[in-house]
């Protein structure tokens, strides 16, 4: 299974988990890709980095949907 695939079932669990504690979407490749402007391991920008550490579950939630929007993208430029 593929990184993207992996993140893809990840990002499904937590969008549709209403559970406290959303995890982290990082993987330790913390690359950013110079023409998305996402990180090539967890596909957030630097900004959503940033605000993770003081984003409510809410936030961090909608972020995690937005991850899953921007898989496909990822995927096709692989």
């Amino acid at each position: 299974m593929s990184r993207l695939s992996r993140l893809a079932q990840l990002a499904a669990r937590v969008v549709a988990d209403p559970q406290p504690h959303v995890p982290s979407p990082c993987v330790s490749i913390c690359v950013m890709n110079p023409l998305t402007g996402w990180c090539e391991g967890c596909l957030r920008t630097l900004a959503e980095i940033g605000d993770w550490a003081h984003a409510d579950d809410a936030a961090k939630r909608q972020v995690w949907q937005t991850i899953a929007q921007r898989i496909p993208i990822a995927e096709s430029a692989a």
